[in-house]
């Protein structure tokens, strides 16, 4: 009667049920227990599972560039991060309220690891997110419209809760790019957020978007919404790479 139990629980997919009900099985001590502490105790179980698997199955969705959380942020002085402005935003409230976010600030100032730290965050609340650096959003349009997936895949975009287009500006934008960012921020305003990053500040943006009357809606829909982050200090990256190579140099001393 157990196995044929626990292979209909296996079967009907109620994986976390159970590996309680196994668990429970091997416990003597749990017959003191009524039926219905019994039965909450493994419906616990099975919804912890569920939200589990919602979450990775989600994390694995959002194609974070970075495997980042908001308590790995390095508030260092230097780097100019407010640090009750970040962990405001860590409540995700912004998201809620379908405001955006912009980062800015110079290479390797940790502005995508920023970016990805708040996605994840979202991702842990519930909310579907998605990275996409803005480069390789244009390859995927194109690739999309040769395809016949255009609409698919901007519908898609979307339904993103909270969408990241890293790396805004690197190049100046075609007319064509203008109306795709425009039309994307346009199914997104005040229905969903998005993250910018970029290495130039917000008053220079104009200038790389191809039509003043494109850019002047892009600005309107993206900015006057938004919480807007600059980083300052050194790169990152290169701080990170000095600390390492460091280690390196320790470990093969005292070796």
């Amino acid at each position: 009667m157990k196995n044929t139990l626990l292979d209909q629980l296996n079967e009907l997919g109620f994986k976390g049920l159970k590996l309680a009900l196994e668990e429970q099985l091997q416990m003597p001590e749990i017959n003191t227990l009524s039926f219905d502490e019994r039965l909450t105790l493994l419906l616990d179980r099975e919804i912890s599972v569920r939200n589990d698997r919602r979450l990775q199955l989600r994390l694995k969705r959002a194609k974070l560039k970075h495997i980042a959380c908001i308590e790995n942020i390095d508030f260092s002085v230097s780097r100019n991060l407010n640090r009750s402005q970040i962990l405001s935003l860590a409540s995700c409230d912004w998201v809620r309220k379908h405001e955006n976010i912009i980062i800015v600030g110079a290479t390797g100032t940790g502005k995508s690891y920023l970016a990805c730290a708040l996605a994840h965050k979202a991702c842990l609340e519930g909310f579907k997110s998605l990275y996409l650096r803005l480069p390789r959003l244009f390859q995927e349009l194109l690739i999309a419209k040769g395809d016949g997936r255009y609409l698919k895949f901007m519908q898609g975009l979307s339904k993103v809760d909270v969408l990241i287009m890293d790396d805004w500006g690197l190049n100046p934008f075609t007319e064509d790019q203008c109306r795709e960012v425009l039309e994307i921020l346009d199914d997104r305003h005040n229905i969903k957020s998005t993250i910018v990053t970029s290495q130039f500040a917000i008053a220079d943006w104009h200038a790389t978007l191809n039509s003043p009357t494109l850019a002047d809606a892009i600005l309107d829909r993206l900015v006057h919404n938004a919480h807007r982050v600059e980083l300052k200090g050194e790169s990152q990256r290169k701080k990170n790479s000095i600390i390492h190579k460091k280690t390196l140099d320790q470990s093969v001393s005292n070796g």
